[in-house]
Parts: C-alpha cells; structure tokens; sequence
C-alpha cells in the first residue's frame, strides 16, 4: 500500500508512520488529531482517495493520500460505501502500523463524505453506525474536512 506526501513523494505505508511519528515528536507536548477520510469522483472510471492526515492542533498538519480507480460503480449507495470501506481498511492498517510506536493509543477521526443536506442524507445512520461499531469517532459534512477537503483535492 503505498501513499503520495507532497512533499516526499511516495511512500509505504510504514514511512507514512516514520514520518508522522517525526512530525509529532517535533512539539511533543503539542495535542494531535489522525484522521482518515475518503472522498472520490466519478469521470470514465471512479477516483477514490484516502487521505491520512496528521494535524497539530492549533498549527498545521501533515497528509499523505492515495488513489484508487474502480471502472464500476453502481450506486450512491455504493459509492458511499466504498468510500467508507477505503477509510476503515486504511485505519486498520494504520493502527497496526502504529502499534509498533509509542503513539498506538491515538484517537483516529473518520471522515466521511455525507451530509444532512443532499442525496446522502438517507446514509447517515448506517453509515455513522457502522463508523461507530467500528470502534472510531466519525465527523460528516461541514466537519468532514479529510474528506472534502484533502481527499477531494486530489480525486480530479
């Protein structure tokens, strides 16, 4: 698995920790905040991108992402449900990573790219829920930064 910093390049998904770990033992005392969303972005195929950020609460932050294409994708629904599915399987892979460092315990925000307003209304429940029973705190639109921000810069 391998994500784009744009300002290292590529980098797997262990020197994606490296350098989060670096970042944060900079202002050590400083509070930080992980957070994963994914957004995408439908043309000939679909462009999926998870984004991993690191923020410094108060003074910037660090991401890095990676895109995904599918050429079939049937649904909002479906969409949605990738989208979040790309999230908690970057999560779950981040949190093993992060096992190995003294930052195993990091409170982890899913973003995700549904709101009370538009067509994705009817998918907050299932989609907050499943968010939740997996374990981490979820933020949907306007509070959904990581995914309609970051992750939304890089799908076009």
């Amino acid at each position: 698995m391998f994500f784009v910093s744009p300002t290292k390049g590529r980098l797997t998904l262990s020197e994606v920790v490296k350098d989060i770990v670096v970042f944060m033992e900079e202002e050590p005392s400083a509070p930080y905040k992980l957070i994963i969303g994914t957004d995408s972005h439908t043309r000939d195929n679909v462009c999926f991108v998870t984004a991993i950020i690191v923020h410094r609460v108060g003074t910037g932050g660090r991401y890095y992402y990676r895109r995904k294409y599918m050429s079939y994708v049937k649904s909002l629904r479906h969409k949605i449900f990738t989208e979040t599915s790309l999230s908690l399987e970057t999560v779950t892979r981040l949190k093993d990573e992060l096992a190995h460092t003294g930052y195993k315990d990091m409170d982890v925000e899913i973003h995700v790219d549904i709101g009370e307003n538009g067509d994705t209304k009817e998918l907050i429940r299932e989609v907050v829920g499943w968010v939740m029973g997996s374990g981490y705190k979820i933020k949907i639109k306007p509070n959904a930064c990581g995914a309609t921000k970051v992750a939304d810069k890089h799908t076009k």
